[in-house]
C-alpha cells in the first residue's frame, strides 16, 4: 500500500560524497523509524543508520563520523549523506521504514540503489 522509492546512488571516487534519498508514496500513513541498510556481494546485510520520527539517530561504527542520516517528515523522506567514502562502502543500499496504515505496521523496503566507490 505504501512504497519506498530510492535515488542518488552511483559511482564516486574514494574520499568523495554521495547523498541518497528515499521517499514514501501513498496515503493515510505515518512513518515511524526509518533506516538505511547495505549489502555487499558475499556479505550479510548490515544496518548503516537509523532515525526515529523525532530525529534521534544511530550509526554503525564503520560509518560513524562520515555518514549523516536525516529525514523530512513533511515529505515522508529520509536521506543519507555519505562523506569520505571508502571502497569498503561499496554495496547496494536499501531504505527501510516502519509505516503505520490505520492500526497496522508494515516493515517496508525500497528497491535498493548501487553505490560504488572506486578510483
Amino acid at each position: 500500500q505504501v512504497q519506498l522509492v530510492e535515488s542518488g546512488g552511483g559511482l564516486v571516487q574514494p574520499g568523495g560524497s554521495l547523498r541518497l534519498s528515499c521517499a514514501a508514496s501513498g496515503r493515510l500513513f505515518r512513518i515511524y523509524d526509518m533506516g538505511w541498510y547495505r549489502q555487499a556481494p558475499g556479505k550479510q546485510r548490515e544496518l548503516v543508520a537509523t532515525i526515529t520520527r523525532g530525529g534521534s539517530t544511530n550509526y554503525a561504527d564503520s560509518v560513524k563520523g562520515r555518514f549523516t542520516i536525516s529525514r523530512d517528515n513533511a515529505k515522508n523522506a529520509v536521506y543519507l549523506q555519505m562523506n569520505s567514502l571508502e571502497p569498503e562502502d561499496t554495496a547496494v543500499y536499501y531504505c527501510n521504514a516502519n509505516i503505520v496504515v490505520l492500526t497496522t505496521t508494515y516493515d517496508t523496503w525500497g528497491q535498493g540503489t548501487q553505490v560504488t566507490v572506486s578510483s
